[in-house]
């Protein structure tokens, strides 16, 4: 029984590891799409300021003379 109760310790400390590995794998991500949105909101204001909007929209391809 007392070997039964180590292996079962044993496994509770791993489940614990990996729900911190998940944790800190979730945080990183999160993080990730925090820093998206600020760049995606910055490359907006720049793209207004810089008046870039029609960029964004079709055109024909570029044909040299």
């Amino acid at each position: 029984m007392d070997g039964l109760e180590d292996g079962l310790g044993e496994v509770r400390h791993e489940i614990v590891a990996v729900r911190l590995q998940t944790l800190g794998t979730q945080t990183n991500i999160n993080n990730i799409y925090a820093i998206t949105g600020r760049i995606d909101q910055r490359l907006e204001r720049i793209e207004q300021r810089l008046e870039l909007r029609e960029l964004a929209e079709n055109q024909r391809p570029f044909e040299p003379k």
